[in-house]
């Protein structure tokens, strides 16, 4: 379990790992903190007392991905389970992907992100991440069926798995997962997708939150691109393809009419199919987020595109630094 200052949640979330109904003697328990400056190592140390297999490790260098590789090289074990610390699992998630990986199906097993928000904005927010609108076609935000995919939520490997592809790159601050899991289809592993593994994490609950959070999705995802420009799939390249092409219009429209109409039609183009889907989500989760779900789509849409637009630009600026 990486984690950084999350006292808020990592009560309940230590607390859902510590009641998994997988044998508790092959189960070992680390949790990696990044130096945190609120009470998460005392609430830690306070819940796995003395209980064996359980650890609390540290992570100088607080990046979440340094936090895993520094776990997985720790541990003990064939199997190596991925958990956050503001994530709930269910007492058979881990019982759940050992069965999946014992069983040859896949080299990396996961299920599905669902998001169960706390507030009014929080819930709206889980509502849009649950929307292919808002998720594109990353099956682990949506999808009801088992199935083989390009990357999961969280995931569970083979230790030789590791031993074979490399450990996290920490190069890629925040995309760390898809790129390991590009590097594991690469070299002819499989991912599966199970609705059958179980966890709710709480996502973003005001509008700046979700500002950031994928400001920095879109900013990272250079850095992979980096790495593999041929990992690129088409639902990462459509909030910068609006963000672009409205900026692009908005800026010809100033020395060339006919730009005012592409960019007229840009904008009415995403609006209506901005309200379609904030439609269609309030019927499935609530009329009464009808008012924010479009609001909270376009704070996705463009503070992923606007990010990697500015990502872009920096690696362009300074290609040796930004270099991963």
């Amino acid at each position: 379990m990486p984690v950084l200052n999350e006292a808020a949640a990592i009560r309940a979330s230590l607390a859902a790992v510590l009641n998994q109904d997988y044998p508790a003697d092959r189960l070992e328990i680390l949790v990696v903190d990044g130096g945190s400056t609120d009470e998460t190592r005392a609430v830690v140390q306070e819940m796995i007392g003395n209980r064996p297999l359980a650890y609390l490790l540290d992570n100088p260098q607080r990046i979440q991905a340094e936090a895993l590789n520094i776990g997985i090289l720790a541990a003990q074990g064939e199997i190596i389970v991925r958990v956050d610390g503001h994530t709930l699992i269910a007492p058979n998630y881990v019982s759940h992907c050992v069965d999946y990986l014992v069983q040859g199906k896949a080299d990396n097993v996961g299920g599905l992100m669902r998001p169960v928000g706390t507030t009014y904005v929080g819930r709206a927010v889980a509502l849009a991440m649950s929307s292919p609108f808002g998720a594109g076609d990353a099956k682990f935000h949506y999808s009801a069926r088992e199935q083989f995919v390009d990357t999961v939520y969280l995931g569970a490997y083979w230790r030789k798995t590791f031993e074979q592809i490399g450990l996290y790159d920490p190069a890629v601050h925040i995309n760390e997962d898809y790129e390991l899991n590009y590097r594991l289809r690469q070299a002819g592993g499989k991912i599966l997708l199970s609705p059958a593994i179980q966890s709710t994490y709480s996502p973003r609950a005001s509008f700046p939150a979700l500002w950031r959070q994928y400001f920095i999705y879109g900013r990272q995802k250079v850095r992979t691109l980096q790495k593999h420009p041929e990992s690129l799939r088409w639902r990462q390249t459509v909030a910068p393809g609006l963000v672009g092409a409205l900026l692009s219009t908005l800026f010809g429209g100033f020395f060339w009419k006919p730009f005012r109409f592409f960019l007229g039609l840009v904008v009415g183009c995403y609006l209506l199919a901005n309200l379609v889907a904030s439609t269609i989500e309030a019927r499935r989760g609530g009329w009464c987020y009808w008012p924010v779900l479009p609001l909270i789509f376009a704070t996705i849409h463009f503070a992923w595109g606007l990010g990697f637009w500015f990502g872009l630009g920096l690696t362009l600026l300074k290609p040796k630094q930004e270099r991963p």
